[in-house]
């Protein structure tokens, strides 16, 4: 039996609800086989991040290497890499093996306002990771750090999508979850169209992890083979219903329901 491979590089998150560990719930979740490389450990709870201690680059590089040269990946995606040393490090694995279904999810502020992902690396991040980048998967402040420009409306989201694709990537899918409104749309660019994904807004506190998890589950899609729009939409569908039934688990942002029913 052949069991898709999903990687994801990230952080770790202690309190659970994101990172690693709401990556690896996500690939369970959607039956592919996950595999971790930890950049950085977090001490981290639904309040908020009370510490951050950066992996070294070069061990970062080791277990992406070891990962890759034995189990290979269908997919994989790049979360939290906080610091340019280790945006280098693992910019130079992955065109090594050439990890051609590779997200990239900018990880810049955490949903308590933290930030982790250091000024002096986002130009590494653009630089160095975009061009190897099959999707980027921004949220509005992180678009709008990406492109240059104020990013508040859907067209602001276009104009941002079309500075971010010539960074490189082949994709850019511009997240519209800080919008207002009643609908939560997200803008997909491939160089040429459009296309639209919007879902009903969930009114929810229990919203930790919506994208690590959403860019998780993509991978997850094109882990199996499933087509970009295709992976994106069942993607939507699986984090809406996880917000839609999350729950409380600390005392601050609540969590998400990953482990869903008959998914």
């Amino acid at each position: 039996m052949l069991i898709p491979k999903a990687l994801t590089i990230a952080g770790s998150d202690s309190g659970g609800g994101a990172g690693i560990q709401a990556d690896l719930k996500t690939f369970s979740a959607f039956r592919v086989f996950g595999m971790s490389v930890i950049t950085a450990v977090t001490a981290q709870n639904s309040l908020g991040v009370q510490g951050v201690e950066n992996l070294p680059p070069a061990f970062v590089a080791q277990q992406l290497r070891s990962v890759l040269e034995d189990f290979g990946a269908d997919a994989a995606k790049c979360g939290m890499l906080s610091t340019a040393p280790i945006i280098d490090a693992v910019a130079a694995t992955l065109a090594e093996h050439q990890v051609e279904k590779l997200v990239v999810d900018p990880v810049m502020v955490a949903k308590a306002g933290d930030l982790l992902l250091q000024a002096d690396a986002r130009k590494a991040l653009a630089d160095r990771m975009l061009p190897l980048a099959f999707v980027v998967t921004p949220n509005l402040p992180e678009a709008a750090a990406l492109a240059g420009i104020p990013v508040t409306e859907p067209s602001d989201m276009e104009e941002a999508a079309r500075r971010i694709h010539a960074l490189g990537p082949r994709y850019v899918l511009v997240k519209g979850g800080h919008l207002k409104g009643d609908d939560a749309l997200d803008l997909l660019w491939n160089g040429r169209d459009f296309t639209r994904f919007s879902t009903a807004r969930i009114d929810s506190a229990n919203t930790h992890g919506t994208g690590c998890t959403l860019s998780a589950a993509i991978v997850a899609g094109l882990a199996r083979g499933q087509a970009m729009g295709d992976s994106i939409r069942s993607a939507k569908a699986y984090v809406t219903r996880a917000i839609r039934e999350g729950f409380k688990a600390g005392h601050g942002v609540g969590q998400l329901r990953h482990f869903l029913p008959e998914w």
